[in-house]
């Protein structure tokens, strides 16, 4: 508008260059400030972003002003790099540890894509199957021999034999995502030594009651057969001999019948069948158990019923064992047993205390045969904890909380549990 002014005035042509020239010159200047000012900042705030897009973090911003909005937006871009800087570092260490981790625990790792295509491995897994990563990567697990341990169900324990060795493997098996697409791992460990310890301390502890039992009852009857064989030898036979006789019998027939009486237990804690689970109330079922019991009262606290899926006669056998032993700490106190139901997010507590004298030792009671009273069997926990693993859970003793007594604790799993 000033030129349009200047020039279609009365202005010489010397005044209207001059004012020209005066005005173009502000206009460059203008523009020069502004490109300083404004261009310039947007250009480097692009050259940073494209720096963060492309994962380089080194590069920073210079000149940025608490007092320029544009120099605000530099210092958050600046402090967002140093950000990104620490969180990548952190990853990438973190990924350096889970990687030397994995290479070298003794523990064969496989990593399977959708395709059952093996993506990942480790040295353990190397040597299991006698090849080395370049030859085992992108081969599908038909290839490997592996395609059966993704067939079943995990967690379980299977005899493999692989190239690299042969045995007990514990397989373990998990879903994961790794840049937006489903893999599988698959973990393999060697089970075979602590199995066959385990076996054979199970062995020792077993030889070590068998022959303990047999000699408490061998060792009388040989005494007492060897007593009537000299009895028998005498001539002329005292006069008592037919007492004696008859004395030295009962006794035989005693030992042998508690010798049978153990064979039998034996036999029964052997051959515990599968749970063959169908829908169990279980207020009535200890409501069943709690009539059994005619010796003290045997309280069951109210609460809302509960259907199980689960095997009634087992579970009615282990809560039979576990109050028949709280009655047992009881009588003589003439005390009573209180059975409560407690329930969590993964499990449901049933507990069975009794205000008795409480355990002096706990360290053989799940041990087999081992008992504590005159005409035990030494088998009841023994078997009622199978009854509760069997149904995937478990069973606890220990000291009752706020008073004197045993409580003892099922754990049953709440998965499969139906509420009313």
């Amino acid at each position: 508008m000033a030129l349009l002014l200047l020039w279609t005035g009365d202005f010489t042509l010397r005044t209207q260059w001059t004012v020209t020239l005066f005005i173009a010159l502000l206009w460059w200047i203008a523009a020069a400030t502004l490109r300083a000012r404004v261009i310039f900042p947007l250009q480097t705030l692009s050259n940073l972003l494209e720096a963060l897009r492309e994962n380089d973090f080194s590069i920073r911003a210079r000149g940025a002003r608490k007092d320029d909005p544009l120099g605000e937006v530099l210092r958050e871009v600046n402090a967002l790099g140093d950000t990104l800087r620490e969180q990548r570092l952190g990853a990438l260490e973190a990924t350096a540890l889970l990687r030397t981790v994995i290479s070298e625990i003794d523990v064969a790792i496989f990593a399977f894509d959708a395709d059952q295509r093996l993506r990942l491995v480790n040295r353990a897994a190397e040597r299991l199957l006698g090849r080395p990563t370049e030859q085992l990567l992108t081969r599908t697990a038909a290839e490997l021999g592996l395609a059966s341990c993704l067939a079943v169900s995990a967690p379980r324990v299977l005899g493999i034999s692989f190239p690299g060795g042969s045995g007990q493997w514990e397989l373990g098996r998990t879903k994961f995502r790794q840049g937006g697409r489903p893999h599988e791992l698959l973990v393999l460990s060697d089970v075979s030594q602590p199995l066959r310890d385990q076996e054979r301390e199970a062995w020792h502890r077993l030889i070590r009651v068998i022959g303990h039992e047999l000699n408490n009852s061998l060792a009388p009857i040989k005494s007492i057969a060897g007593s009537l064989d000299s009895l028998v030898a005498r001539d002329p036979s005292p006069p008592d001999w037919r007492e004696d006789m008859r004395r030295g019998l009962s006794v035989i027939a005693a030992r042998t019948e508690a010798l049978g009486r153990f064979t039998t237990a034996y036999s029964t804690l052997a051959r515990l069948p599968h749970p063959t689970p169908r829908p169990t109330n279980l207020d009535e079922l200890l409501q069943r158990v709690a009539r059994l019991e005619t010796r003290a009262v045997v309280q069951i606290s109210p609460g809302e019923p509960i259907v199980l899926q689960a095997d009634p006669d087992q579970l009615e056998q282990l809560f039979i064992n576990l109050v028949r032993n709280a009655v047992d700490a009881t009588v003589e106190s003439g005390g009573s047993v209180q059975l409560t139901c407690e329930r969590s997010n993964q499990h449901i507590a049933i507990h069975v205390d009794d205000d008795g004298p409480g355990l002096a030792n706990t360290t053989n009671l799940f041990v087999p045969f081992f008992t504590t009273k005159p005409a035990g069997s030494g088998i009841g926990l023994v078997l009622s904890r199978q009854i509760a693993e069997a149904h995937g859970g478990s069973l606890m003793l220990g000291p009752r909380e706020g008073g004197r007594g045993t409580r003892a604790t099922v754990l049953l799993p709440r998965a499969g549990i139906r509420e009313h």
